[in-house]
């Protein structure tokens, strides 16, 4: 019984590591069992790591194989529906997702490099948490130093500014 343990919970790890690295392209699969946000490839790593290693941990204090079992699977769920609830909060979160280039508009920043009329500049802001600096254009040229507000992504790394007049 100890083997079987045992290759629970290394499937478990294993099953880890394999959605850790390819989970955007086993998504689906999920998905097509009917699990939702709720079921996905952590949460059964998790659940089968946990039923494995915890059956084998129990088993190997008290001896008892029912109560590795019954101790393995409370385990398991536990940490299953644990890695569940933070795989739905990281997905549903409102503020804390990845930025996309529409984030970008009326996003304020400041001029790097001068933003001559008929050419790109450089500009600096704060985006999702992190400092960028992008291409830029504008309608009027705009010197080093000067604040400005994004007011189109013309691509993921180019935007078109006007200077904020204070």
């Amino acid at each position: 019984m100890t083997t079987v343990f045992l290759v629970l919970g290394v499937v478990g790890v294993l099953l880890l590591a394999l959605f850790t690295f390819v989970d955007d392209h086993l998504g689906g699969i999920f998905d097509a069992l009917g699990g939702g946000d709720w079921f996905s490839g952590a949460s059964l790593s998790g659940f089968l790591g946990a039923l494995g290693f915890g059956g084998l941990l129990v088993l190997s204090w008290t001896g008892s194989v029912t109560l590795a079992w019954v101790a393995g699977a409370g385990l398991g769920l536990g940490l299953g529906a644990l890695v569940a609830w933070a795989m739905f909060r990281l997905r549903h979160t409102q503020d804390g997702g990845a930025p996309t280039t529409a984030s970008l508009l009326g996003q304020e920043g400041t001029v790097v490099t001068a933003i001559p009329a008929d050419g790109f500049g450089e500009v600096k802001l704060l985006h999702g948490g992190h400092l960028v600096k992008l291409s830029a254009r504008a309608n009027l040229p705009i010197t080093p130093g000067q604040p400005v507000t994004v007011i189109d992504v013309l691509s993921p790394t180019a935007v078109r500014v006007a200077q904020l007049y204070q």
